[in-house]
Parts: C-alpha cells; sequence; structure tokens
C-alpha cells in the first residue's frame, strides 16, 4: 500500500471539516458511487485508503485527491473476486501497520454483469457475483474488526441496493447478494450494538448513472438519472460522528437533498 503523509490535518480541523483525522477505507473507488464517495469524504478530511483491483486503476483518483489540496490518501488494490482470506487479513494487518486504527469502512464495490432468468443463470456466474458482492465484504469487514475496534466511533456502511429489499426479476445473484448484505449489516449491528462502539449500517442509493447500470441497460439514456455524487451526503452522515446512535439501519437517499432517509 502507498503510504501518506500521515501528519494530522490541522487544516481540516480549522475548517470544521465533518470527517476531519478519520481514516476512511473505501472499496471501488476507481469509478462509480466509490470514486465519488472517496472523493466527497477527501473533500470533508479524511484521511482515504483506496481500493480497488489494481493499484494503476486508482492513481487518477488519488492525483485528484492530492491536486485539491484534500489528505493525501493511500492505495490499496485488492481483487474482491479472487483475494482469499490471508489477502484479506494481510490488508487489514497493512492498514493497522500504517494507520494504527480504522474509522470507516465504506463498501462501494459492486458487480451486475448481467440480467437473466434464475433458470438460465450460469452456476459459475452465480457463485463470482455473490463472492464480489456478498463474501468479499463479509471477509474484508471480518479482517477490520480488530481495527475497527481501536477507534473511538467507527462506522461501517454496506451499499445496499431496492432489488435486495424488493426482489425484481432477472436481478438473480445481484439481488440475492444484496439481499444476503441486508442480512450481514444487520446480524453485526446486534453483535456490535452492545459490545464496542461500532455501528453498522447499509444505504440504498437509489439508481443512478454508474457504469454498471449503463452495462445493463446499454439503450438507456444515462442523463435521465442522477450521478453518483448526488448522493455522497448521505455516506457522509453515515461515516461521521453526526449518526453516532444510528445502527442496524436500512437508509435510503432523499432524492431532493441527497440526505439519509
Amino acid at each position: 500500500m502507498d503510504q501518506p503523509n500521515n501528519q494530522p490535518n490541522t487544516q481540516a480541523n480549522d475548517r470544521g471539516q465533518r470527517l476531519s483525522e478519520r481514516i476512511i477505507l473505501v472499496t471501488g473507488a476507481l469509478e462509480g458511487i466509490g470514486r465519488a464517495v472517496a472523493m466527497a469524504c477527501a473533500s470533508e478530511g479524511a484521511t482515504l485508503i483506496l481500493s480497488s483491483f489494481e493499484e494503476a486503476d486508482l492513481e487518477p483518483v488519488y492525483d485528484a485527491i492530492v491536486a485539491n489540496g484534500w489528505p493525501q490518501p493511500a492505495i490499496l488494490p485488492l481483487n474482491l473476486e479472487t483475494a482469499g482470506e490471508r489477502d484479506f487479513i494481510g490488508a487489514a494487518d497493512i492498514v493497522a501497520d500504517t494507520f494504527g486504527r480504522l474509522d470507516g469502512l465504506a463498501h462501494c464495490a459492486a458487480s451486475a454483469p448481467f440480467l437473466s432468468r434464475i433458470d438460465d443463470y450460469d452456476p459459475g456466474e452465480w457463485e463470482r457475483v455473490i463472492r464480489i458482492n456478498l463474501t468479499a465484504p463479509f471477509m474484508l469487514t471480518q479482517a477490520c474488526m480488530p481495527i475497527l475496534r481501536l477507534s473511538e466511533d467507527a462506522s461501517i456502511v454496506f451499499t445496499s441496493d431496492r432489488v435486495g429489499r424488493t426482489g425484481l426479476a432477472y436481478w438473480g445473484a445481484y439481488a440475492a447478494a444484496k439481499f444476503g448484505t441486508e442480512g450481514l449489516m444487520q446480524v453485526l449491528a446486534d453483535e456490535t450494538r452492545d459490545s464496542s462502539r461500532i455501528r453498522v449500517n447499509s444505504i440504498d442509493p437509489g439508481v443512478l448513472r454508474t457504469a454498471l447500470r449503463a452495462n445493463l441497460y446499454p439503450g438507456e439514456d444515462p442523463n435521465s438519472h442522477p450521478a453518483p455524487e448526488s448522493v455522497t451526503e448521505a455516506y457522509i452522515q453515515l461515516l461521521s460522528t453526526e449518526t453516532r446512535d444510528l445502527t442496524g439501519r436500512a437508509c435510503s437517499v432523499d432524492p431532493a437533498t441527497g440526505k439519509l432517509l
């Protein structure tokens, strides 16, 4: 992992930024919701750990954060499709050695390669989609629990989807994984509610203008949906101390304000 200069962000403190001095790991930071959340968190004073499949993919995001004068981020390449238990534990150990704690974990990585009837769904593809969208977030969260417990106020945010709350035809493994994400969030929130300073929530950001959506609906006008930047306020609310007492909540986003519902 490329290591940032870990000096306290006093300039951010002076500006009263809501994520000042918080260490936040964002998966899927290459594009879409993940990139938008990473940029928004950096603008609010957070030190970001940017994660995606390849280190080179994240360099433009890294450069954009640095160019804006925000806290220097770190890069943590992690292939959610192929990583095993040792890889996730190793990643958490690197974060621990570099920062000493983790204040926020935002699961923004997602994969929905196609729409298909259950009758026709390829079993191998089913397992791959479940792994990226559910198993890998579980394994990364599990690996990070010890360093999240070192924070005075830690927040885990799982990105859900409307099809993970009400199933829709043809969404297959992606919908099943998002239903699993909601269950994982609820179980972990109940386990940590009275035994730690970790809060766990999920958020359905709504239908947005992302590459994932464009891949599934190539004939759709992408401008008919809001940009990912329109929902970042809700993520910041969940990752900041202003929602310190909120846990176990399946959140949505107010389309008019971008804030939590």
